[in-house]
């Protein structure tokens, strides 16, 4: 068992499907009830080691496996010296074999089960929620949400048995209104990616995972979890110079929005790309950035010839407004990398030419990365905003595979996905990053990387991209506060560590 943190290496995510059949194949390998066993097991070693010194533990279990796996933990914490005291919803006489095996041995082992919503505990003690499992697929019943609303209405820490009840673990979303927010969840088997991403986050709390003995590996995952390793830098050689490290051409700063050109510029510029040209497109803007003298201002950059542009990783959109109309069939055309967020997304959403040249590129290996938030994605989709949140992951791979490119779909636990490839969902950064420009950095951030790549493939552009946004969040995360601001925000990325050549391999 091991918490989820900041994993070093990619994990991988198994939807419900997946992880049945997993769950089905170790299930023909063991003795009856073993699994179950495990499960239990796992739940109590954890309760002990989150409440060591509660007085009580309450059980809320449900009809089904779930509610089993609570049992067993029970009759453990009760070996263990603990007041224990389950709340089982339904009759035990239907339940499935393995929890009503499991609730029969309880009843022999003095296991005290009381019909109560919740009885009294204090701030130290624990709750466990074993209620619903990955089988739920609709919104809980009225006795259901009773016992969910007093799981929440606690003073003390909850612990969920494989996934707060009511929340569904393939989208991160919840089912209905009534859903568990946890203190901890103990994935069992395998990772889900709802704990991940969307509302899961704040539903799961802190994620820990128990493997339950099984080997997974040869499984295929539905999608990964983005790792530490993924994200680091690597180390600079000596012999090189700036000219080894790529120009990134920044393309935006209409009248009243050159901050967002800015704060993209100086990221690109510390993210480590070798030139910065910054393209504003306000004419009357001041050709000069008092705190990052060494940005270039370029007027028209844009027109540049189609050598100077195919070399050139461009970020463009970072406050442009309607002036992006104009600049886009050219960049669409020539660029060799292009960076696409906020006002670039939004005029390509309005324009079907637009995005029949965007879906071009990826045919004439030219490159591409978008970086919606999901309003921004809605309008690409042609959807609203609700339905690409109710299933984040299947909304960025279709923005993927309709524009052949690569997506970074933001927001809580956000989805990288590339045509082809299993989705990505990047586990750092939080509500700190709520502020005026963080995702101007990200792009800047995105395109200083990405220019000091040799990216042929949308495969290496998701590489990149994935350790961008997972930089962004740690560099938040690091900072330890409340919330960043997006300049300072810039800063807190200068931090991120580097690579050894041994530890590339």
């Amino acid at each position: 068992m091991h918490r989820i943190h900041t994993p070093g290496g990619s994990l991988p995510l198994y939807r419900v499907t997946s992880t049945r059949a997993i769950e089905q194949q170790a299930l023909a390998g063991v003795a009856p009830h073993a699994l179950m066993q495990r499960a239990g097991s796992a739940v109590a070693r954890l309760a002990l080691a989150l409440a060591p010194h509660a007085r009580r533990v309450w059980v809320a279990a449900g009809p089904g496996n779930n509610g089993g796996d609570g049992i067993v933990a029970a009759m453990q914490l009760c070996a263990a010296g603990k007041d224990v005291i389950v709340t089982l919803l339904g009759d035990p006489q239907r339940l499935p074999d393995d929890a009503k095996d499991a609730w029969t041995r309880a009843q022999t082992a003095g296991v005290r089960f009381e019909p109560e919503a919740a009885p009294e505990l204090r701030a130290g003690d624990l709750a466990i929620d074993a209620l619903l499992g990955i089988g739920a697929s609709r919104a809980p019943d009225a006795a259901m949400s009773a016992l969910i609303d007093a799981l929440n209405a606690l003073p003390c820490e909850v612990l969920a048995v494989d996934v707060p009840s009511g929340l569904n673990v393939d989208t991160g979303q919840p089912f209905g209104k009534h859903a568990v927010i946890a203190d901890h969840t103990l994935a069992l088997l395998t990772l889900k990616p709802g704990l991940f991403t969307g509302a899961g986050r704040d539903h799961a709390g802190a994620v820990w995972l128990d493997d339950l003995q099984v080997d997974a590996s040869d499984a295929a995952a539905d999608a990964w979890l983005v790792g530490a390793l993924d994200a680091a830098l690597p180390e600079r050689r000596h012999a090189q110079h700036k000219g080894s490290f790529g120009d990134v051409a920044v393309i935006g700063g209409a009248p009243s929005m050159t901050g967002a050109a800015l704060l993209a510029a100086r990221a690109a510029l510390g993210a480590g790309a070798g030139r910065v040209y910054v393209n504003l497109l306000d004419a009357a803007a001041p050709a000069l950035d008092p705190l990052r003298a060494e940005l270039m201002f370029r007027a028209d950059w844009w027109k540049s010839d189609d050598a100077t542009l195919g070399r050139a990783t461009v970020v463009c959109g970072c406050g442009g407004g309607s002036a992006l109309r104009a600049v886009l069939p050219r960049l669409l055309g020539s660029a060799g990398r292009l960076v696409l967020d906020a006002d670039a997304l939004n005029t390509i959403a309005a324009d079907t030419q637009l995005q029949a040249q965007l879906t071009s590129r990826a045919a004439r290996q030219r490159f591409t990365v978008l970086t919606p938030h999901p309003l921004e994605a809605a309008r690409l989709l042609g959807e609203t905003a609700a339905q690409v949140q109710a299933d984040r992951l299947a909304s960025a791979q279709s923005l993927a595979e309709r524009f052949a490119c690569v997506v970074v779909l933001k927001g809580s636990g956000s989805v990288i996905a590339a045509p082809g490839l299993q989705p990505r969902i990047n586990p750092t950064g939080s509500a700190a990053l709520a502020t005026a420009g963080t995702g101007d950095v990200l792009a800047g951030w995105l395109g200083g990387l990405w220019a000091q790549q040799a990216s042929v493939s949308n495969e290496d552009a998701m590489r990149v991209t994935c350790s961008a946004v997972h930089a962004h969040g740690a560099a938040a995360d690091r900072s330890g506060m409340r919330l960043i601001l997006a300049a300072d925000l810039v800063a807190a990325l200068a931090l991120t560590p580097t690579l050894s050549q041994g530890e590339r391999g």
